[in-house]
């Protein structure tokens, strides 16, 4: 089924709403509607539309970059397996620090 041809069915058989925000669209904007396969594969489009869901064109595009986002991601916690990375404390000697400029004041 090519593009144009799933849009159109998919229109015919699902409610004109955002299935993530939930805006309504008629007219003009209806052209904002787009449809989203749920599994990812453009080419998997059965006629009955269990693979589509209406998005609106903000919550398609979010929905495809939370999927790039996730691809650069690391899978484990790459911190615990190797010790932290971090061997500076900016606040290590705050205590002595906090006590020198009290003296300095006339403090304490």
């Amino acid at each position: 089924m090519k593009k144009v041809e799933y849009r159109e069915q998919a229109l015919k058989i699902l409610p004109w709403v955002c299935a993530n925000c939930g805006r309504d669209f008629t007219g003009k904007k209806l052209k904002e509607l787009t449809v989203h396969h749920k599994d990812h594969n453009y080419k998997n489009n059965p006629p009955d539309g269990s693979n589509w869901e209406l998005l609106c064109i903000y919550c398609h595009d979010n929905e495809h970059s939370r999927l790039l986002d996730a691809e650069w991601l690391p899978t484990e916690n790459q911190d615990n397996e190797k010790g932290a990375r971090t061997t500076h404390s900016p606040f290590a000697d705050l205590k002595n620090l906090l006590r020198k400029s009290g003296k300095s004041e006339g403090k304490e």
